[in-house]
């Protein structure tokens, strides 16, 4: 499946009824009055402008700009985060943490993930927006602050600093699975 579609998806999901009149209305000199009355869902609408090449996945800044007006940070970060992770140049670009040990470690770290991030270094403020965004789900806001830890670290980000930063949280086992 196409992951820009999939971002769309859950952009979709996400908007309230209000939020997608809001959007709707900021549309209405690129997409003709009667088209956007028969518009039920962010997806209906997304699809236009997908059709009208308004959005592409190499192509955000209209949807940036439309997320900015209605106040959705979050959208906005996640788009971020999209852009970035879709534009993979070169090996050496990237953080040397991939999805393996991210995996491994949100596996078996469990309810001591917050040590953890402490020790990566991660605000108490971001842990509380991550915590917040993922209210019921232990294993997202791990996933979510790992994430984040990437984003705030880039090239910097080494499997060595998550294997250290476990051992110094005495998680060795953790530590001895993702050397592996």
């Amino acid at each position: 499946m196409d992951p820009f579609l999939s971002l769309l998806h859950s952009f979709s999901s996400s908007l309230s009824d209000s939020e997608l009149s809001s959007l709707k209305f900021l549309c209405r000199g690129k997409i003709g009055k009667r088209k956007l009355e028969s518009v039920q869902s962010g997806g209906e609408l997304f699809s236009i402008l997908l059709e009208q090449q308004l959005i592409a996945s190499d192509k955000v800044s209209f949807l940036e700009g439309l997320l900015e007006s209605i106040k959705r940070e979050d959208l906005i970060l996640q788009l971020k985060q999209f852009v970035e992770e879709g534009e993979v140049h070169a090996p050496d670009d990237q953080p040397d943490v991939h999805e393996k040990p991210i995996e491994v470690i949100c596996e078996n770290v469990g309810r001591d993930w917050k040590m953890l991030m402490r020790k990566l270094g991660i605000s108490e403020v971001k842990m509380e927006r991550i915590v917040a965004a993922n209210p019921f789900n232990l294993r997202e806001q791990l996933v979510q602050s790992l994430r984040e830890w990437q984003k705030w670290k880039g090239r910097d980000a080494k499997v060595t600093d998550l294997v250290k930063a476990l051992r110094g949280c005495n998680m060795n086992l953790v530590a001895d699975i993702v050397e592996q």
